[in-house]
């Protein structure tokens, strides 16, 4: 069989071909390095998650604290009051912040990742992934900020209808006890709110 000699494509259109197939990758290789700055993140990214799942409940401790109602109660009831409070409060940390951590993680791709992609270039992201302290790691973590008050408004957003109902059930069984505590009929206006 005789091969036919092919005519040479102009340099132009190989150059440009190349072009092509390097943007092409780009993107792809901009998401795998964002991929990977977000599992090297999952620490803070945790740590954000259990944040908010403790801000509810430090703000209704402080509310209990400034209330005065613990002076109230009796010294001998006092002791049992607060390990029965502290067992409720560990059962609602215990339940909120598994559930904020996994929805955090599967939020961050879509809050962080844009801000990544967007805000920096391959080339940065790839320093940073290699975390080689190089200037690029100062404007990352200028980012932050930002990237933590998105996702943290998005997950409150998202896991928002799962967490009242647990806080709801903390609020009551914490103003229940105090105001049994106390001496006073359980219900929704007993308790810190005196």
């Amino acid at each position: 069989m005789k091969r036919i000699p092919l005519p040479a494509l102009p340099a132009v259109l190989v150059l440009a071909a190349g072009l092509a197939f390097a943007q092409g990758s780009a993107p792809a290789a901009k998401k795998e390095l964002v991929a990977k700055l977000l599992k090297l993140q999952q620490p803070g990214i945790e740590q954000l998650a259990r944040t908010l799942a403790e801000q509810p409940a430090q703000r209704l401790i402080l509310s209990v604290q400034s209330s005065g109602v613990l002076q109230r109660i009796a010294a001998d009831k006092r002791e049992a009051l607060g390990k029965d409070l502290d067992a409720d409060l560990r059962k609602y940390l215990d339940e909120a912040v598994p559930l904020l951590r996994e929805r955090a993680l599967a939020l961050a791709p879509t809050t962080i990742g844009p801000v990544l992609e967007e805000r920096l270039s391959e080339d940065e992201l790839r320093q940073l992934a290699n975390l080689l302290g190089s200037p690029v790691l100062t404007k990352y973590q200028s980012l932050l900020p930002e990237m933590q008050r998105a996702l943290g408004e998005k997950l409150v957003v998202d896991a928002k209808g799962q967490i009242e109902p647990k806080l709801q059930a903390l609020q009551k069984a914490v103003n229940d006890k105090l105001a049994a505590a106390a001496g006073a009929p359980p219900g929704p206006a007993s308790g810190a709110r005196r």
